[in-house]
């Protein structure tokens, strides 16, 4: 009788799918939208608040700009960059740039003071209606609602090749938490004044997200993603008066297209 003697290999799931020192970078695209918002003015002349106002995105209608390196940054975007300190959790650092237009004409509750401006809104408001005119008011981040922020990230393989019998693809669940501040550059005329639309550091936002992760050849990924979280703006500037400010809170959900590589060094 001959003996055979037959020698397997296990596999280690666990080791195969350890994340732990790779570097990942990816880009996309984002649809986002908001809640109402009420909006504190307040300045020399004036010291009002709009009430439960309504605003939407800007997202640019898909072209070949999207692929342009000239104009890659005029569609709002999102652009990470991390590092898996262990097997499943990453630190990254992200820029989601959002575009926030305060929808025009709407009809919305005012209630405080407005002296001194020469114009036909100077009076005092105790919630009423106001029509939101260009000529009173166009308040917009379109370049943008800039939201830099940290994020901690979990990661977990939900199938890989061997149980899809399809080489080279992995299907992973990501999930996450984040903070960070916001860095617009507000378009904002109000009344008579002429506008002050430079960056600035105007507040805070902290945020959850959730995604698939599909990676393809354990180097290239395409990740969709839900994201939502809150705004908090208590320093928009508004006027090239120094003193004059906007203030304004809102919660937000983004949904995303990113696409990535990740390495490891």
């Amino acid at each position: 009788m001959q003996a055979v003697f037959a020698y397997s290999q296990t596999y280690d799931f666990a080791r195969a799918h350890n994340q732990k020192g790779k570097i990942f970078v990816s880009w996309g695209w984002n649809q986002s939208a908001y809640t109402k918002s009420d909006i504190h003015f307040k300045g020399n002349d004036y010291n009002f608040t709009l009430k439960d106002v309504v605003a939407k995105d800007r997202q640019t209608g898909f072209s070949l700009r999207y692929f342009n390196p000239s104009k890659i940054t005029i569609p709002q975007y999102n652009f990470r960059i991390g590092y898996y300190f262990n097997s499943k959790y990453s630190i990254s650092f992200g820029f989601d740039h959002m575009k926030y237009v305060m929808q025009q004409d709407q009809t919305v509750k005012i209630n405080g003071a407005i002296a001194g401006t020469g114009t036909d809104y100077d009076k005092t408001y105790n919630n009423v209606p106001i029509k939101l005119t260009p000529n009173f008011l166009r308040f917009e981040h379109t370049n943008g609602l800039n939201y830099l922020n940290l994020e901690v990230r979990r990661m977990d393989n939900l199938f890989d090749q061997r149980s899809l019998k399809i080489k080279n693809i992995d299907i992973n669940l990501i999930e996450g938490v984040g903070a960070g501040i916001l860095y617009p550059k507000s378009d904002v005329t109000l009344l008579n004044y002429a506008e002050n639309d430079q960056w600035h550091v105007a507040g805070y936002g902290i945020d959850l997200v959730t995604g698939l992760n599909i990676t393809f050849f354990k180097h290239f990924f395409i990740q969709g993603e839900a994201k939502g979280g809150f705004i908090n703006m208590p320093n928009i500037l508004t006027t090239n008066f120094t003193d004059d400010r906007a203030a304004q809170h809102f919660f937000f959900v983004q949904g995303n297209v990113n696409f990535g590589v990740i390495f490891k060094l």
